[in-house]
C-alpha cells in the first residue's frame, strides 16, 4: 500500500447523513484514518434511506459517502462510552461533527474545552443555518431558501431543485477545504517552534447555507450588479449565447460557446456562416441582445443531423459541447478510465480525487467496534485492508 498525503491523520467522523460523512471519506481518500461513530441498533440516518439496497443489506445512500472509513456505535449517554469517545478525542487529529448547538456538549463533549485539552486538535462543525441556529439543516430546505430553486427550472415552470443534494456535497467539500487549512496552520505553527494555535483559529465552522449561498457565483454577482432578480432560463444560460441544450437528429447535446473565438469556429463548423460573417454577432453581448435568432437559427440546424455527427464538427473546430448521457452511461466511462468496472464501482461509489485510493468498503453498522473498544486508533497499525486497485 503506498503512503498517501493523509496518511496517519487521524479523523473521529461524529457526523451523518451527507456533508460530514461526505468530508470525513474526503479524508479518508486521501490516507487519513478515520472512525465513524453511529447510534447502536440504527446507526447513520442514510442506513434505511432505501431502497435500493445492496445484496449485503447496505443502502445505496450509505454507500455513496462512507468508504475509508471503520464503523464504531457508542451511546453518548453511557458512561463507558464517554469515557471511550473521549480517548478517542484526545489522540485525534480531527473531529467532525453536525448536531445542533448544544447537544454534545450535555453529554460532555464541549468543543471549546476539548480543543484547549487538544493543542492540536482541529474541530469542524457543520450547521443548517449557522453555527447558533437551532432548525435542523436539510439540503432540500436550503435549496429553497438559498435562492437555489428559484432560479433552476424552466422560464415558465416552477422552481426546481437540483437531481442530486448538491449543497449538501458543496458544503463537504468546504469543510474538507477548512479542515485541511486548519491542519495546515498548525504545523506551519509547530514546525516554526511558535506556540499551539488558539482554539478559534482550529474550530471550522461551515454550514448549508454559507456554502449554497458562496456558490451561488455569477449567479448571485448579476443580481448584486444589476438589482434585479434571477431568472429561470432552464437549459439556457443567463451570461453567454450559444451556452444551452439543443436537439439534434437523435439525442440531446449541449453546445458551450465560452468565447468570442469559439463562437465563430461553431458557426463555421454548423455551415451558419450567414451568422459567423454577421458583425451583430461578433460579441457575445451582441449575441445576448439577438438571442432568440441565434437559438432559432442553431435548433433548425442542429435536428438535421445526428449528435455524433455534429459532434465529431464541433470537437474538430475546439467548441465545448457534449451528448447529454444517462448516469449508467456517464458510470460506465467512469469506469472505463478508472480501470475498473461499474460492478466495483457499486460497492464504493466514485472518487473525485484523481490519487484518492479505496483502502476500505463502506462498513457495516459497529463492524469494527469490538476492536475500536480494545485497540482505539492503533486498530488502523494492523487493519487488513484493500490492495491497489482491489475495491
Amino acid at each position: 500500500m503506498r503512503e498517501m498525503s493523509l496518511s496517519g491523520l487521524r479523523v473521529l467522523d461524529l457526523s451523518r447523513v451527507l456533508a460530514g460523512p461526505y468530508a470525513a471519506m474526503m479524508l479518508g481518500d486521501m490516507g487519513a484514518d478515520v472512525i465513524k461513530v453511529e447510534r447502536p441498533e440504527s446507526g447513520d440516518d442514510t442506513r434505511g434511506w432505501g431502497p435500493p439496497f445492496a445484496a449485503d443489506g447496505q443502502s445505496a445512500y450509505f454507500l455513496s459517502c462512507n468508504r475509508n472509513k471503520v464503523s464504531l456505535t457508542a451511546d453518548f449517554r453511557s458512561p463507558d462510552d464517554q469515557l471511550l469517545l473521549h480517548r478517542l478525542i484526545a489522540q485525534a487529529d480531527v473531529v467532525i461533527e453536525n448536531f445542533l448547538p448544544g447537544s454534545l456538549a450535555r453529554y460532555g463533549f464541549d468543543a471549546d474545552a476539548l480543543l484547549a485539552h487538544n493543542p492540536r486538535l482541529v474541530w469542524c462543525s457543520i450547521s443548517g443555518f449557522g453555527a447558533d441556529a437551532t432548525r435542523p439543516g436539510y439540503d432540500f430546505v436550503v435549496q429553497a431558501e438559498s435562492g437555489w430553486m428559484a432560479m433552476t427550472g424552466e422560464p415558465t415552470g416552477s422552481p426546481m431543485k437540483a437531481g442530486v443534494a448538491i449543497v449538501d456535497v458543496l458544503t463537504g467539500k468546504d469543510a474538507a477545504l477548512g479542515i485541511l487549512a486548519a491542519l495546515a496552520a498548525r504545523d506551519r505553527a509547530a514546525l516554526a517552534g511558535r506556540p499551539a494555535l488558539p482554539v478559534s483559529a482550529r474550530r471550522v465552522q461551515v454550514s448549508l447555507i454559507d456554502s449554497a449561498l458562496a456558490s451561488l457565483v455569477n449567479v448571485a454577482q448579476n443580481t448584486l450588479v444589476t438589482g434585479q432578480p434571477a431568472r429561470r432560463w432552464g437549459n439556457a444560460h443567463a451570461n453567454l449565447v450559444p451556452y444551452q441544450l439543443f436537439a439534434s437528429a437523435d439525442r440531446p447535446l449541449v453546445l458551450a460557446v465560452g468565447s468570442d473565438t469559439q463562437w465563430l469556429a461553431a458557426a463555421r463548423a454548423l455551415g451558419l456562416d450567414e451568422l459567423a460573417d454577421d458583425p451583430a454577432l461578433r460579441s457575445n453581448a451582441g449575441r445576448l441582445a439577438q438571442r432568440e435568432r441565434v437559438v432559432a437559427a442553431l435548433s433548425l440546424c442542429l435536428q438535421t443531423r445526428p449528435a455524433a455527427e455534429w459532434m465529431a464538427r464541433l470537437e474538430a473546430a475546439g467548441v465545448p459541447c457534449g451528448v447529454v448521457r444517462e448516469v449508467h452511461e456517464a458510470l460506465a466511462d467512469s469506469a472505463v478510465r478508472s480501470g475498473q468496472d461499474v460492478s466495483e464501482l457499486a460497492q464504493t461509489g466514485i472518487s473525485p480525487l484523481w490519487n484518492g485510493i479505496v483502502r476500505l468498503r463502506p462498513p457495516k453498522l459497529g463492524e469494527h467496534s469490538v476492536t475500536v473498544r480494545e485497540k482505539q486508533w492503533s486498530l488502523f497499525d494492523n487493519l487488513p485492508i484493500l490492495s491497489d486497485g482491489d475495491v
